[in-house]
């Protein structure tokens, strides 16, 4: 794997990585879109089994506000994605995208504008007629306003339901499982991203809007949701399905949300198949 930093048009600095870089004379990479409360590093053991896979090369990128890349700006919107996914494209000459969560609805936004030949996103945290809600925001800022962290992030973990065992758990027994993980690796950078999942959040519902301008994606769009996935990620997914009669839905079984991140052999076949053509 290689790294290098690179500068996007506005300034701003993204940590790029990149699997299979001896490959890069067999085609268009990969560029891959990361979630929300994740680092690039989260999706080495997907980057090299689908690099292996498809024997082309697989990008993934530090998103802003994460490893040495740029920092999230208080005034996010996706916008900032989309042009620095636009500028990792470019620098990369790829024109297939790969989205996971917050990463997926990065790229359904951006592959309406952007010059994507083939895109596949799983379980996209995209909102479609409201279908993301996020009435537990201002308990998250109450919490950090007092500098309760490990109660913010409990809010959080909760409210974005993207682990089933730690949504069901009550609020207190999470906020005290937090306090008990602050300092391992996860829950450190739990706590160095949570600020930035909150803006996404908020960017996400923002950015909502019917189905029909997803008739924009192109053509060759691959949607697949998680067996075990909390159920708002199907129902955005199969409106914009519904629109867009070119596209492959399909549902990973016995995998939930961060199925993408542990890189199954079943996942690793279909989009290796998907993005050969």
């Amino acid at each position: 794997m290689t790294t290098e930093m690179i500068t996007t048009p506005g300034g701003g600095t993204l940590e790029l990585f990149t699997t299979g870089a001896e490959l890069s004379g067999s085609g268009s990479g990969i560029v891959v879109v990361a979630a929300s409360m994740v680092t690039a590093a989260d999706y080495a053991k997907f980057a090299q089994k689908l690099s292996a896979a498809l024997g082309r090369p697989v990008h993934t990128f530090n998103r802003r506000g994460r490893g040495k890349s740029s920092p999230q700006p208080e005034n996010y919107t996706l916008d900032v994605d989309i042009r620095d996914l636009d500028a990792v494209m470019s620098h990369t000459s790829s024109t297939d995208v790969f989205g996971h969560s917050f990463g997926g609805a990065v790229a359904l936004h951006a592959a309406r504008t952007l010059p994507v030949e083939r895109l596949a996103v799983y379980d996209p945290a995209v909102s479609v007629n409201h279908s993301v809600t996020a009435d537990w925001t201002g308990e998250y800022e109450r919490a950090t306003a007092t500098g309760d962290d490990d109660r913010a992030l409990a809010v959080l973990t909760k409210g974005l339901e993207t682990s089933v065992h730690f949504a069901r758990m009550p609020l207190s027994m999470l906020t005290i499982a937090n306090k008990i993980t602050a300092a391992t690796p996860m829950g450190k950078q739990m706590r160095e991203l949570m600020r930035t999942g909150v803006r996404e959040i908020k960017a996400i519902i923002a950015a909502d809007m019917p189905a029909e301008p997803f008739l924009e994606l192109p053509l060759e769009t691959l949607i697949v949701v998680g067996e075990k996935s909390p159920a708002h990620f199907g129902v955005a997914c199969g409106q914009i399905q519904n629109v867009l009669s070119g596209s492959s839905y399909s549902i990973l079984t016995g995998y939930g949300h961060d199925g993408a991140v542990r890189a199954p052999d079943k996942l690793i076949t279909e989009l290796s198949e998907f993005y050969s053509g």
